[in-house]
């Protein structure tokens, strides 16, 4: 059963694409010089593979993975790992989550939290957000970063 469970998982994950916006948020998160990071529940060997695969892996400066943490995801610890990489203070920084457990973590840490629900989470009840959208296409990065701005000032 485990077999036929894991090639069903590998053939779903083939067919996985990169959404609608991350690729334009990356080029001018690196236009504007900033950093970026990512933070990730799921295993270092998953999650550079799809970064290489989409062709985003190089714009990355920092990758946090639960290799990195004794506790996952709602537990701020991933965040703070990558705060510290990075440099940069939890004021700062904008966490772009689709989970309920990321969107937590990134709370927890102090970091202001754009949820981007995907097509499995779009129905979960998301608390405690600065900002929602349907999609990365939905608004710029720095529209994003101007509405936040205004939000803390």
């Amino acid at each position: 059963m485990e077999e036929k469970q894991l090639a069903l998982y590998h053939q779903k994950a083939g067919n996985l694409k990169l959404r609608d916006g991350v690729r334009s948020y990356l080029e001018e998160a690196e236009k504007q010089g900033l950093k970026i990071g990512l933070a990730s529940s799921s295993s270092r060997d998953w999650v550079e593979s799809y970064l290489k695969k989409f062709e985003i892996y190089d714009y990355f400066h920092v990758i946090k993975t639960k290799e990195n943490v004794k506790k996952v995801k709602p537990d701020p610890s991933l965040y703070i790992k990558a705060l510290e990489a990075l440099s940069v203070t939890p004021e700062e920084s904008i966490a772009f989550e689709d989970s309920l457990n990321g969107s937590m973590a990134a709370i927890a840490a102090g970091i202001r939290c754009v949820i981007v629900p995907n097509p499995v989470t779009e129905h979960l009840p998301f608390e405690h957000y600065h900002l929602l959208l349907s999609s990365m296409a939905e608004k710029s990065l720095s529209h994003i970063l101007g509405d936040l701005h205004q939000n803390v000032v």
